[in-house]
C-alpha cells in the first residue's frame, strides 16, 4: 500500500513537471504592447513574482485599456521600475495552461521594456488653441534699372542732284 502510494505521488510529480515544463517553454503567442505603468509590484506567499498592470491608451480623451503582466526576470523588473511614470514599449510571451499561480498571476510575461516616445499632440488639437496662419514674407522691392534712352534720329537735309 505504501509502496502504491509512493509511486502515485512520484506519477503525479512528473506529470505536474511535464506539464509546467510544457506550458513556460511553447510561446502561445507573442508581441509588443505600449502605454503607462500604473501597478507594478513583487507579490506572492510563497513564490515571489513581479505583477504589473499597463494603461494602454489609443487617443487622448478615450477609455484606457488595461494590460495585466507578470515580469520574472529581475533585470527586466528594475528597468520597469526606473521609468515609472514614462511610456513603455514591453515585449510579451504569452504561455497558456500554466498548472500554477506560482510561476505568474497572468499568462503574459514580459521579456523585454524600451522606452518609447510619446507622441506630441497636435497644437490643433488643444482645446482653444488657435494657430496664426504663416503669412508670407514681404517680397523685397524690385530695383529699377533705368532703361537707356531710345537712340534719336537727326533728320537729314535732302540734297538734291542736278
Amino acid at each position: 500500500m505504501l509502496k502504491a502510494l509512493g509511486v502515485l505521488i512520484a506519477v503525479v510529480a512528473i506529470v505536474f513537471g511535464l506539464i509546467s515544463w510544457i506550458s513556460l517553454s511553447w510561446v502561445y503567442s507573442d508581441g509588443e504592447r505600449a502605454g503607462y505603468v500604473q501597478k507594478f509590484s513583487r507579490r506572492g506567499y510563497v513564490c515571489k513574482t513581479w505583477e504589473g498592470e499597463m494603461a494602454m491608451v489609443t487617443m487622448p480623451g478615450t477609455l484606457a485599456e488595461k494590460f495585466a503582466f507578470t515580469v520574472r526576470d529581475p533585470a527586466v523588473a528594475a528597468k520597469i521600475n526606473a521609468n515609472i511614470g514614462q511610456r513603455l514599449a514591453m515585449h510579451y510571451e504569452q504561455h497558456k495552461w500554466l498548472p500554477s499561480s506560482c510561476f505568474g498571476e497572468t499568462e503574459y510575461f514580459v521579456t523585454s521594456v524600451t522606452s518609447a516616445e510619446t507622441p506630441q499632440p497636435l497644437p490643433s488639437a488643444a482645446p482653444g488653441a488657435m494657430l496664426p496662419v504663416p503669412q508670407p514674407a514681404p517680397a523685397a522691392p524690385a530695383q529699377t534699372v533705368p532703361a537707356p534712352p531710345a537712340p534719336q534720329t537727326v533728320p537729314q537735309p535732302a540734297t538734291q542732284q542736278p
